[in-house]
């Protein structure tokens, strides 16, 4: 598996993380914690911050090599970790309930579901709205790709760029996701396979939860799975002849089960074990 990235590309992340009391075990809503709104995120050295309704969320600015991911990651947590109180500390849980109390102290606009449907790079569609349970919400550890400037998907190419490149990622990352991060309730909500949105500067994929925060060891394999799949890029695609396997990928992603059939030729391949 490489950790190189293929020239010319670049990598940002998003990732939402929720805030956690220490001394009552309770997840506790972010507003009036966190500056910086979606529309206007707060800056910091290597990104910013922002709160994202229920949760606080870091953008890292672009990099192309493994050190500078680290240092981003680390350092924007670490600066959006000091805005808290004591006794508050960011954690990387893919899903929170909130009590009563909490929820009834938020906002209604914390309380509302802002995220814009996202696209199916399987299906070729955009995706359903997501919906959570009341008290509970979800967090996102989405990656973007940059290769391009002011592309729209009218231009064909990049659309098929977008669309392949998600797919690969899929193998990749988003099934071994699902050996790491065993949290089904996020999935049955939005981070389903292939899901993306072109951005005018590549391509943010979207299936993934924040769950490979947790550590430096689960940051590092993330990068080399993305690496993994840029590369096979250059040479081999997703099984595009295998129709069978893809369909099985897709299952097993959204419904947080790898069945004998993927599972069997992902550990038959280094990517997987590794």
């Amino acid at each position: 598996m490489t950790n190189t990235l293929i020239d010319g590309i670049t990598i940002g992340a998003d990732p939402e993380l929720f805030i956690l009391d220490t001394s009552t075990n309770e997840f506790v809503c972010p507003d009036g914690l966190i500056p910086g709104t979606k529309e206007s995120p707060y800056a910091v050295e290597h990104g910013a911050v922002q709160q994202d309704g229920f949760a606080a969320e870091f953008n890292i600015d672009p990099v192309d090599n493994l050190h500078d991911f680290r240092r981003n990651i680390r350092q924007v947590r670490k600066q959006l970790q000091g805005m808290l109180p004591t006794g508050l500390k960011l954690v990387a849980v893919p899903t929170a309930t909130f009590s009563e109390s909490e929820w009834e102290r938020a906002s209604d606009a914390t309380k509302e579901l802002g995220c814009s449907p996202d696209y199916n790079a399987w299906a070729l569609r955009v995706n359903p709205p997501a919906e959570a349970e009341d008290r509970v919400r979800c967090a996102g550890g989405h990656i973007h790709f940059g290769w391009t400037n002011n592309t729209t998907p009218d231009n064909r190419e990049y659309f098929k760029s977008c669309v392949d490149l998600v797919r690969q990622l899929d193998w990749h990352l988003g099934a071994w996701s699902v050996t790491k991060d065993r949290d089904a309730l996020r999935r049955s909500m939005y981070g389903k396979a292939g899901s993306m949105r072109f951005k005018p500067y590549g391509v943010e994929y979207r299936t993934l939860s924040n769950f490979w925060l947790k550590d430096t060891r689960t940051i590092d394999q993330t990068w080399g799975r993305l690496c993994s799949a840029l590369a096979r890029m250059k040479d081999t695609h997703y099984p595009t002849q295998q129709a069978t396997y893809n369909m099985s990928l897709i299952k097993a992603i959204n419904n947080s089960d790898l069945d004998e059939q993927v599972f069997n030729q992902f550990t038959a391949s280094p990517i997987f074990r590794r």
